[in-house]
């Protein structure tokens, strides 16, 4: 199982890890770009093209994010370089600095007009899947994965509704475990800035309490406010005059 756990990937090489392949791909050399969108749980990345990882401006900043920058950057791009290889006790921190650089790459990637294009495919094929809130289901409204920070090991990812303005967790754990970063977050709000016709024209209608079948008037709730608030003052008070009163009694 792979996921984001502790603040790093963990990985096993059990083949139930691995998604389906064509027999005619196993017959050709699958690259490391190819092997890593391939593994469950990795459903909601793209493959970034190799030529706009190859491009240094692209890059700028990333080399301080991560350990083994080089070396991960090689393995993503499957440059081997015999003379200039990591013991192998390295090499698990190597597996993960590269699944890491490749996330954080992905987020810049899926700002392009290409990765936004992706990106777009999966979301028209609801490979992101569909919004849990009732009134979302009920239309089948997709959803758009999102970070809720752009800093790595911050939060998970999470899947951005736009029919609801609301976030959710990802249905399968697995999509649970991305780190948030490798989504960022202006991608889904970039996406549909860019294709306002995917963006819903209307909004749920919020849920209405009701007590055998009529609807709770807005003044009871909000005299059940109020109570609660004259509630919590006396009991602040109490708690402040007790407080006091202790404070002169040692004083004394």
């Amino acid at each position: 199982d792979m996921g984001f756990r502790n603040g790093a990937w963990a990985s096993s090489d059990s083949e139930e890890d691995y998604s389906e392949i064509s027999g005619s791909d196993e017959e050709e050399e699958i690259t490391w770009i190819d092997w890593f969108c391939h593994l469950k749980g990795h459903e909601f990345f793209v493959e970034i093209d190799e030529d706009y990882i190859q491009d240094d401006f692209n890059l700028t900043g990333l080399s301080t994010q991560v350990p083994y920058y080089e070396h991960a950057l090689n393995m993503i791009l499957d440059f081997v370089d015999q003379d200039d290889q990591l013991p192998a006790d390295q090499q698990a921190g190597l597996e993960t600095a590269a699944q890491q650089l490749y996330g954080i790459i992905h987020a810049r990637f899926i700002l392009t007009n290409r990765g936004m294009a992706a990106m777009q495919e999966k979301y028209n094929s609801f490979v992101f899947g569909f919004c849990p809130l009732a009134p979302c289901e009920a239309r089948n409204q997709p959803v758009l994965p999102i970070g809720l920070s752009d800093v790595l090991r911050s939060s998970g990812a999470r899947v951005f509704c736009p029919y609801c303005q609301e976030s959710y967790f990802p249905k399968s754990s697995r999509l649970e475990h991305l780190d948030g970063a490798y989504f960022g977050t202006t991608f889904a709000h970039l996406f549909w800035l860019t294709h306002p016709h995917l963006w819903p024209q209307s909004v749920p209608a919020p849920f209405v309490p009701r007590l055998y079948g009529f609807k709770v008037h807005r003044s009871v709730k909000d005299n059940l406010r109020k109570q609660r608030d004259a509630q919590r003052a006396l009991t602040n008070s109490a708690q402040q005059e007790r407080a006091e009163s202790s404070r002169k009694g040692r004083g004394g």
